[in-house]
């Protein structure tokens, strides 16, 4: 029996020293109800501001470059923080297996907290650029961390509200971030951009300190450092980050796009690093190897198809998500000549539905799962909500805009609560914090390719219509581009952003249908209870250790 139940997880290890793998601290310990809730707040806000200082700035960087008087790089402040962000997701993950959940996310929090007051203080853009990486650093274990600690933590029977949570989050910070970038920059400065994380950093750090349970209450029994994969890890980080470096440094190349070696270079090797991530995790699943080091990025979650199409839905609907969330504010700017301030906030009737999403989504899978049903419809409805924003064109258009933009918040909140649920029901409990680090990976790279292909659209969109009116390519592109809009008066550079938003919401509904397909792999015909699932892999655990001290008594 217990052979069979270890064989049906995926031959786990059966190191006993690995036995605490599940939690990286405990065997899953849930919280009282009314505990959880104020560890939430704690850690909640830490998620908050990790995601809301990915596009804060998206509104103040044309402030920024002419403050410390470098427009040609500017971009790179989002963009260092954006692929330090992405690259250590799952490291963040695999590292609190060794120092505990508490632990990572303190570290994680002090190198948020310390590097944004450092960004605040910086009195030149290369040291934004490196400080906007640190802080990216830390920002990442905020974001996986929280994926994690949060249904490690829930009781389960308020296991819903967690999957509702996190959706609410993310979309509020996404479209709050250059909400307040716009009012701080204008009525403040820019610098206020960052060291608004110290008072808030330093009430959420006190709060989750204090509401986090005992030693006695968590266990303490964790990995050693010697079965951390870093050979795993730093692949993964390489292959993310050099993939979305490629097409965001095409998007910020004045020469032909796909021909730059810019471009090549990075993609290729990137994709190297891709085949060589899942050629490790298969050496260390069918090696010894794989009886010592815990993978980074572990090939048996993916041979579960229900955990597969939850992943790689993730991946896809992100792109859509983001995509909107940074290009549709500089349309409203550059079309509609909106503020800075009302174009985010226009982008309230997505994070409003977005909201309910989320919490529809968990109250449906409250007992039930029908985790396959909610990952569709949300799927369906962004690939709606993209489609119908392709009809979007000038400023006469906005009110229909609006009304688009619910589509997507709508598909998003159901998509990120059930993505965010399945983890619980489907991964095993030895690979939980690398199966929640992967989806939190997933996101982030989807989306950070959906901003790189904003970036590219608008690039080439630019010089097309600027080149077609008489203005020397580079130099055009490239002032409008360094200006924030500086010609927002131009009938072409109008429609060029025009043009670029119609072209990435193309992209986007065949992205957000692409996901519709990917769900198809999750369809389930038995309905199963989410509580008895729960049991059953906590019970698949036990089994494992079990077989796994027999192993080592019998080898004794």
């Amino acid at each position: 029996m217990a052979t069979k139940d270890s064989a049906a997880i995926g031959n786990p290890p059966m190191n006993p020293s690995n036995d605490n793998a599940a939690t990286g601290d405990n065997a899953r310990q849930p919280l009282s109800p009314k505990r959880f809730w104020v560890l939430s707040v704690g850690i909640c806000l830490g998620l908050f501001l990790s995601m809301i200082d990915s596009s804060i700035v998206a509104t103040s960087l044309y402030t920024i470059g002419t403050d410390l008087d470098s427009l040609s790089s500017i971009n790179w402040v989002a963009l260092a923080y954006t692929l330090a962000y992405l690259g250590c997701a799952v490291a963040f993950a695999r590292a609190s297996d060794v120092v505990g959940r508490r632990d990572a996310f303190i570290v994680a929090y002090i190198l948020f907290f310390a590097f944004s007051l450092a960004c605040g203080f910086a009195k030149n853009l290369t040291q934004l650029i490196a400080f906007r990486s640190l802080q990216g650093l830390g920002g990442s274990g905020l974001y996986s961390l929280t994926m994690i600690i949060l249904p490690e933590a829930c009781p389960d029977h308020m296991m819903q509200h967690v999957g509702a949570l996190i959706g609410m989050v993310i979309a509020g910070s996404g479209v709050f971030g250059p909400v307040l970038g716009g009012i701080l920059t204008q009525y403040a400065n820019w610098r206020w951009i960052f060291w608004i994380n110290g008072p808030i950093g330093f009430v959420s750090l006190a709060i989750f300190i204090f509401s986090w349970p005992s030693k006695k209450g968590t266990g303490s029994t964790r990995h050693s450092w010697r079965k951390f994969d870093f050979v795993g890890t730093i692949l993964v980080m390489a292959a993310a980050i050099l993939v979305v470096f490629a097409f965001q440094n095409a998007g910020e190349s004045s020469s032909s796009i796909w021909s730059s070696a810019t471009f090549i270079a990075p993609i290729v090797v990137g994709c190297l690093c891709w085949t060589f991530v899942v050629g490790w995790g298969a050496v260390l699943q069918s090696s010894s190897w794989g009886q010592t080091i815990a993978p980074a990025f572990p090939l048996q979650l993916f041979s579960n198809r229900y955990y597969a199409a939850g992943s790689l839905s993730t991946l896809l609907l992100g792109f859509p998500f983001l995509l909107i969330v940074f290009s549709f504010p500089t349309r409203a700017q550059v079309v509609s000549e909106k503020s800075a301030l009302l174009s985010g906030l226009m982008l309230l009737p997505m994070l409003g539905t977005t909201a309910i999403g989320s919490a529809v989504g968990g109250k449906l899978n409250s007992t039930k799962n029908y985790l396959f049903e909610t990952l569709a419809t949300g799927a369906s409805l962004m690939t709606i909500g993209c489609g119908l924003l392709t009809l979007v064109g000038g400023s006469e258009d906005d009110p229909k805009a609006l009304g688009f933009l619910t589509f997507c918040g709508l598909g998003f909140g159901l998509s990120t609560s059930a993505a965010t649920m399945l983890v619980t029901v489907e991964a095993p409990l030895f690979n939980s914090a690398a199966a929640h680090g992967i989806l939190a990976q997933m996101r982030i790279l989807g989306g950070s390719l959906g901003i790189s292909a904003s970036t590219v659209l608008l690039r080439e969109e630019l010089r097309k219509h600027l080149s077609n009116a008489g203005r020397d390519n580079a130099k055009a592109v490239g002032s409008s581009m360094k200006t924030s809009i500086m010609d927002v008066t131009s009938p072409e550079v109008r429609l060029a952003y025009t043009e670029a938003f119609h072209k990435g919401m193309i992209i986007a509904t065949a992205i957000a249908g692409a996901s519709m397909l990917v769900t198809l792999m999750g369809y389930r015909r038995v309905r199963q209870d989410m509580l008895e699932q729960r049991r059953m892999l906590a019970h698949q655990e036990k089994l494992r250790r079990t077989e796994a001290m027999e192993m080592t008594h019998g080898l004794a």
